[in-house]
């Protein structure tokens, strides 16, 4: 498994929400931005609405295997900030999966 470029920085997220398009589903919160580096970055976030931070840790965990599971099939070039709502902590992987692929191809970022 190749190592994803992370956003870490708090403008790098906030120029995802401000300027990138979004699609929410009932399980996560896609946000995508078209960024320089030719590579696409990666961003998660679970605020403590989502539970404690066994909970918060195992969406960001399971939204992380989404995204490494659908990179290939994603256009390049773009800054993704996820966001985990309540229920994703306590869905499988798979429906987080499919919750992703459908965002991300309702935003037009499937090749």
């Amino acid at each position: 498994m190749a190592k994803i470029q992370t956003l870490t920085l708090n403008k790098e997220f906030k120029r995802a929400y401000y300027r990138g398009r979004s699609f929410a589903t009932p399980v996560l919160v896609v946000y995508a931005l078209k960024n320089r580096s030719g590579e696409n970055r990666l961003g998660l976030t679970a605020t403590k609405k989502v539970g404690k931070a066994v909970k918060r840790n195992r969406a960001r965990r399971v939204m992380r295997e989404a995204f490494y599971l659908i990179e290939q099939e994603l256009a390049q070039g773009y800054d993704f900030v996820l966001v985990a709502r309540v229920r994703t902590a306590f869905v499988s992987m798979q429906q987080v999966l499919e919750a992703l692929r459908r965002a991300c191809e309702k935003l037009g970022l499937l090749r």
